[in-house]
């Protein structure tokens, strides 16, 4: 039976795991495979620290390179996070011509042209089912369940993080800081929580299911995003009147030779299945031309949650080389494409859009906010006015209020324009609240 050796760089919470589950599942893993995976060799900068997952002296690495030079060790599996070492590392894998492994998003969205062309130069394969939703198979999905469909959509609940604050939110009509100190509390949210909660953790992720879906690489500065640092819990209320629930969505649409990326804060019918996602959890809807809408739901982080994934892609290339086909087929993992896919600007977005303007309780203020719309082909399909409210979104003047309007599709240019026209002419008090909404009328 073929053997195929494995060596980790970085031993973090998601290392742990995946040595934990390739030593202690080892039977298991050949039973199912019908290959012999060995860990082989593990190197972290730093082995004085206390480890989940306490390693053998014989498996510790003290250096890079006695991983990069030992000849029989097949598979690197980058676990370290970052950019620019995780991309030195893997041209130094590509180099010696062993397959890599990664659960690293911000990697493969940002340098993902680089990565695959060399991939492919060396004829090496390149795994990534982590770098996406955890422990959910989506990657795998997309590149062999679905792939009798041109991909249509993708909306992506992509970050626990922001997902657990949304829904505590909703829940309990906690402050957006407060929720965030539990998060932190909890281990939900790391101590610097920017990546998470400005967008750009989901945007990587949907950067990588949009490149695959739509087979071309993308350039990550054109995706739109958004992060829920601004969100109060106001507007979650006055969601919920209107029948939506708040979340943080990944987006991504093909359309007329365009790929539409996108990440914010987003509402959704309440009926709709992924509000129903709640606290930690991910979720993924694909629709495609001949399958329809599909769900993919699970743990999006964790060390195990994360680690499986990560073996699944270690298992699959080490049955490729017990093939002796490792080197032959399906060279970059990818169904991208040599070319770049062209991204719909924010100004062509369109959708329906909550608005909430801070307004003095005064009459005609509706009116003059209407015809504005009206000049830009906005149509109103639903207004909330509070007749009194004494304290909302920090403010205590009895003078003021918060109107809602909901809008039918429109576009975004013209949203816009609107806000700075509505503004300029001092109708309002506060800056306005958009937040897009997302439903069957698109």
């Amino acid at each position: 039976m073929k053997t195929v050796n494995v060596g980790i760089v970085g031993y973090g919470v998601v290392g742990n795991g995946v040595a934990q589950i390739l030593e202690e599942k080892k039977e298991l893993l050949t039973k199912k495979s019908g290959v012999q995976i060995n860990l082989k060799k593990v190197y972290t900068r730093n082995w004085d620290k206390q480890f989940s997952y306490p390693l053998p002296e014989d498996k510790k690495a003290s250096s890079l390179e006695e991983l990069l030079d030992d000849r029989e060790i097949d598979i690197i599996v980058e676990l370290t996070g970052g950019i620019d070492f995780p991309l030195e590392l893997f041209k130094k894998t590509a180099e010696k011509g062993k397959h890599f492994v990664t659960a690293n998003k911000a990697l493969l969205a940002e340098k993902g042209k680089e990565v695959f062309s060399l991939a492919e130069e060396k004829g090496i394969r390149v795994g990534f089912e982590a770098a996406v939703a955890g422990g959910i198979p989506i990657i795998r999905a997309l590149r062999e369940g679905l792939v009798a469909n041109d991909i249509q959509k993708i909306y992506g609940i992509l970050n626990g993080t922001t997902n657990y604050i949304l829904t505590q939110m909703l829940k309990e009509g906690r402050s957006f800081q407060d929720v965030l100190r539990e998060a932190q509390e909890l281990g939900y949210a790391e101590a610097d929580p920017t990546l998470d909660i400005n967008g750009t953790d989901a945007a990587h992720k949907i950067a990588i299911l949009s490149s695959l879906s739509f087979g071309g690489f993308i350039d990550f500065s054109g995706v739109y995003v958004e992060g829920i640092e601004n969100i109060d819990s106001i507007d979650i209320d006055l969601g919920r009147e209107l029948g939506y629930t708040l979340k943080l969505l990944a987006i991504a649409k093909g359309h007329n030779g365009e790929v539409e990326v996108r990440v914010h804060p987003t509402f959704l019918p309440s009926d709709h299945p992924l509000s129903k996602v709640d606290g930690v959890f991910n979720a993924v809807m694909v629709e495609g031309d001949s399958v329809g809408e599909t769900m993919f739901y699970g743990k999006g982080a964790g060390s195990l949650p994360t680690a499986s994934a990560v073996v699944s892609d270690i298992v699959d290339i080490a049955k490729s080389i017990a093939l002796g086909v490792g080197r032959e087929i399906e060279i970059t993992s990818m169904n991208w494409q040599h070319r770049q896919l062209s991204l719909t600007r924010v100004s062509d977005f369109y959708t329906r859009y909550y608005l909430r303007f801070t307004v003095p309780d005064v009459t005609g203020i509706l009116a003059k906010v209407a015809a504005v719309f009206a000049r830009y082909n906005i149509s109103i399909a639903a207004v909330i006015q509070k007749e009194k409210v004494v304290s909302f979104a920090g403010i205590t003047d009895e003078k003021v209020v918060p109107l809602v309007i909901l809008t039918h599709t429109a576009s975004e240019n013209n949203i816009q324009k609107a806000i700075k026209e509505i503004e300029e002419e001092k109708i309002t008090v506060r800056k306005t609240v958009l937040i897009r909404v997302e439903d069957e009328e698109q």
